[in-house]
């Protein structure tokens, strides 16, 4: 179940807004004098709504947290200017390179199924990349509270990055980004799956309490462990079907062993490991 795109609150004044768009999490850390969003929607229209139920909770001034480059999650960007935006240096470099090759795909995706409406949103929304970047770890202050992003390695992109809120008491809420889906399975398209595994492992080892994935219901600690363990054999089959010379069609035929995940899937995560192993 969706929250009905209410706010719902998963620690000490931390909520997620969970939208029937695409099912995507954005997150909002409130603070004594200030605030923090977390992605920013796949448009303009759509960041306006989230503004709205930002206001509803809080009048205080933004930072905006980007979890990665993909359109979904930074199109809205714009919206929340003048305000600083933050992502790790790789995610900002590649919005600028290839935002407006997302902006098409994902407009023309949306004409196929009959959204033209959609499809001119995405259209217009401007690329605005983040201008405060992080290379491994940057600790905020936001309002009093403690927010530390985190690089934790490579996997659904280069760019991946972690927000950790500090609750107190030795708890926090992490928001993941789409190193973590929960109700799909992970996206492979521009991802290192032979690294994933290994920054699951990291985000396992941070993880004190509620874990918010970029899209799906809030998951936990053991959610993350078995994604991990999902990714291990990924890595395996990618390196037990790899044979150095061997023809990308082949990706698409019979693979060594059973996959966590559908054939489709599977394969563009194969595909994508075989790029890696080419160098």
């Amino acid at each position: 179940m969706t929250t009905g795109e209410r706010w719902l609150e998963v620690g000490d004044r931390v909520f997620v807004r969970r939208h029937a768009s695409l099912d995507l999490n954005c997150g909002l850390v409130v603070g004594e004098d200030a605030c923090l969003v977390i992605d920013t929607r796949q448009h303009l229209g759509e960041a306006t709504d989230l503004i709205a139920a930002i206001r509803r909770v809080t009048d205080r001034p933004w930072t905006v947290v980007n979890t990665h480059a993909h359109w979904d999650h930074c199109f809205g960007n714009a919206a929340f200017r003048p305000g600083p935006i933050w992502a790790q240096v790789r995610a900002a470099a590649d919005l600028a390179a290839s935002g407006e090759r997302q902006r098409a795909v994902a407009a023309q995706q949306a004409r196929d199924t009959g959204r033209d409406d959609l499809a001119d949103q995405i259209r217009s929304a401007p690329i605005d990349a983040p201008d405060r970047l992080v290379e491994e770890h940057v600790e905020l202050i936001v309002g009093g509270r403690r927010v530390n992003l985190r690089f934790l390695g490579r996997g659904h992109t280069d760019g991946d990055l972690v927000v950790e809120v500090d609750c107190g008491s030795g708890s926090c809420v992490i928001f993941a980004g789409d190193l973590v889906e929960e109700g799909n399975p992970p996206g492979f398209d521009d991802a290192y799956p032979l690294d994933w595994a290994a920054t699951l492992g990291r985000l396992h080892g941070l993880v004190r309490g509620p874990v918010v994935p970029g899209h799906g219901a809030v998951v936990d600690v053991e959610f993350v462990g078995g994604q991990r363990a999902d990714m291990l054999v990924i890595d395996r089959l990618i390196r037990e079907s790899f044979h150095g010379s061997g023809d990308a069609a082949d990706v698409n035929g019979p693979l060594p062993a059973a996959s966590p995940y559908d054939d489709e899937t599977t394969h563009l995560a194969v595909r994508r490991g075989w790029q890696q192993l080419r160098g």
